[in-house]
């Protein structure tokens, strides 16, 4: 007996008059999985957040989460997400511990206070007013009120921002144990190693359109996901893509000896994303061309036919 997805998304648009945000967008996201949605600034990927959440309506499509159609989400519904939005306003006089305590009240089954204090790094400043924080502290309040419910299904929006380097690796073990808890998680952000880590699949989404949507090691077509081999010998540097790196090497070590500066690089998540939206955008673009020169040919006609 298979699960239902936790998210269903089935040609999902949305129109801002002649402006259209969201073209066709179809993807599941599976219970414990988490998939992280990836796109440029203005893709879509907020408003495609916002749908799934609740706040924002649809233009045509169709769309269930937990089982529910955003449009009709009560507050039994809402009290199963958990949201940690790009950034959220001043939060008064309130201590961490006061604010954390405040909002697990409003859940059935909340975490414990302390447990969540902890695992977003600021056991040490609970009794510290929020106001007082750096954005970085204030960032991790953020998070520690989105996972305080005990959520189903968490949406994550640009959570590190802000968090050093050691802070952001233990947000990626705390997102890994909600994962492995059962936690169904859909995370945006622009740290591609980021989404490489934590990511079960990966979706990318430019122009309001769904490009490309996999595991993060098998996005991309195979060309773009090819290593390269880079050597320096006395006729300067030379750079190979190949399936088989390991053979390239063993020759270069039989033709020449120990070639300089070696290096095999495999594509990085960060390579194929970049690759994938430059070839949606170029696309766009003759699309676009091509509908300006089919435009300006029919005007044409249309003049010399009047």
């Amino acid at each position: 007996m298979t699960s239902e997805p936790v998210v269903r998304v089935r040609d999902l648009t949305k129109s801002y008059g002649a402006t259209r945000a969201l073209q066709g967008v179809s993807f599941d996201v599976e219970p414990g999985e988490t998939l992280g949605l990836l796109g440029p600034n203005g893709a879509g990927k907020s408003t495609t957040i916002e749908i799934l959440e609740g706040y924002r309506d649809r233009t045509g499509g169709d769309v269930s989460v937990l089982g529910v159609d955003p449009r009709h989400g009560g507050l039994d519904w809402k009290a199963r997400l958990g949201i940690v939005l790009q950034s959220s306003g001043d939060q008064g006089t309130a201590t961490v511990r006061e604010q954390i305590a405040h909002f697990a009240g409003f859940y059935p089954r909340p975490r414990d206070v302390d447990e969540v204090l902890v695992a977003v790094g600021l056991e040490h400043k609970a009794d510290a007013r929020i106001r007082s924080l750096s954005g970085g502290q204030r960032r991790r309040v953020d998070v520690a009120l989105g996972v305080v419910g005990r959520p189903e299904l968490l949406f994550l929006d640009e959570p590190t921002t802000g968090f050093d380097p050691e802070a952001r690796r233990q947000f990626w073990q705390l997102i890994r144990s909600l994962s492995s808890d059962g936690t169904s998680i859909v995370l945006t952000t622009h740290y591609l190693d980021e989404a490489a880590q934590l990511s079960d699949r990966v979706a990318v989404v430019t122009g309001g359109r769904l490009v490309a949507l996999g595991r993060p090691d098998e996005l991309g077509d195979e060309e773009a996901r090819t290593p390269r081999v880079s050597w320096l010998d006395d006729d300067g540097r030379h750079e190979v893509r190949t399936t088989e790196p390991g053979a390239l090497v063993a020759r270069l070590h039989a033709d020449g000896g120990e070639p300089r500066s070696l290096e095999v690089i495999r594509p990085s998540l960060e390579d194929v994303y970049l690759d994938l939206v430059a070839r949606a955008e170029q696309e766009a673009g003759g699309v676009e061309e091509a509908r300006g020169a089919t435009d300006g040919h029919r005007a044409s006609s249309a003049g010399v036919t009047s």
